[in-house]
């Protein structure tokens, strides 16, 4: 495995250009599609990387299971310092494991939450609640995808704003942007340099059904007073915010000022792939070059590593 085991661990820096880039030059949909990929062939390659490390290194240990042929010195040296390395790995693949379930976790309890907070009201696609405080958001599962929202938030917007929240909520569920970012969540969970992307992809996907809601109502500028109008809503003290990051909502907490700004500028071009002589262009190719890479660095060390294994147990 040599050097190449430890690359793919690092490799999601080459994604750092794209991810700033694409929320300004490429296309929402675009953005949100080629970083969240980006990011999934990433944190994937990097924990199979980390498995490949542990396995070195819980071969190490005194009264470990493993057959005893998994600590010979050609296993041992397939890893560079695999005395560190491999050590070093068991608690940071642990790290991972239980960073990515507790995101799921989380996002399954809030959404059985969510749905039992539904419970005796209408199976309409729209389920108003009773609430002052202001909030909407696209709810998936269930029998049917329903968008929420309080009255108070209906109450804070007129009648072509409440029109713009409706296909914005439209635009996340049809989409299906609650996929989206819990993946990219559980990216950041299996490699902190992919932090950016999960930042990056929250902004995207908002972009994405802004532009989506802009074409529903055939206003831009009334999407961005409906976004403005519901921000200014939610900052009231009794109010919070969205009920879990990968529930996409209209007036999450962000760079809200830039959506308001992107909207009153001209519709982003539809083009799907910048031209390579762009600086989103290079950004766009050294991003895929570096996942594509981290696939065959994990790749190439997970068969070297099966194979060395393989020789070392006895039959």
């Amino acid at each position: 495995m040599g050097i190449f085991v430890f690359l793919p661990l690092v490799l999601p820096l080459t994604a750092w250009p794209i991810a700033r880039l694409a929320e300004q030059r490429l296309h929402p949909r675009t953005a949100t599609v080629l970083l969240t990929s980006v990011s999934t062939v990433l944190a994937l390659c990097s924990t199979v990387c980390l498995a490949l490390l542990m396995v070195v290194g819980t071969a190490q240990l005194p009264g470990n299971p493993l057959p005893d042929g998994w600590s010979d010195p050609e296993v041992r040296a397939s890893v560079p310092r695999h005395e560190i390395a491999g050590k070093a790995a068991i608690p940071a693949l642990l790290a991972v494991l239980a960073a990515g379930g507790r995101t799921l976790a989380r996002h399954a309890r809030v959404r059985r939450r969510a749905h039992r907070a539904l419970a005796g009201l209408p199976g309409t696609e729209v389920a108003v609640l009773p609430d002052a405080a202001p909030y909407a958001y696209a709810l998936p599962g269930g029998r049917r995808d329903r968008i929420v929202v309080s009255r108070g938030m209906l109450g804070s917007l007129a009648a072509r704003e409440r029109r713009a929240l409706f296909a914005h909520e439209r635009a996340h569920l049809a989409a299906r942007h609650h996929r989206h970012l819990l993946l990219v969540q559980l990216a950041a969970c299996a490699n902190p340099f992919l932090l950016p992307l999960r930042t990056a992809v929250a902004y995207t996907a908002e972009r994405w059904a802004d532009e989506e809601a802009a074409r529903a109502v055939g206003s831009r500028r009334v999407v961005a007073r409906a976004i403005g109008r519901a921000a200014l809503a939610a900052t009231e003290p009794a109010t919070g915010p969205a009920p879990v990051p990968t529930l996409p909502a209209l007036a999450t907490p962000g760079p809200l000022p830039r959506r308001v700004a992107a909207l009153l500028g001209p519709e982003p071009a539809a083009r799907a792939w910048p031209s390579l002589f762009t600086t989103a262009g290079l950004a766009v190719w050294t991003a895929a070059t570096g996942a594509a890479l981290s696939a065959m660095f994990s790749a190439n060390s997970a068969l070297t590593l099966a194979f060395l294994l393989h020789a070392a147990t006895p039959l």
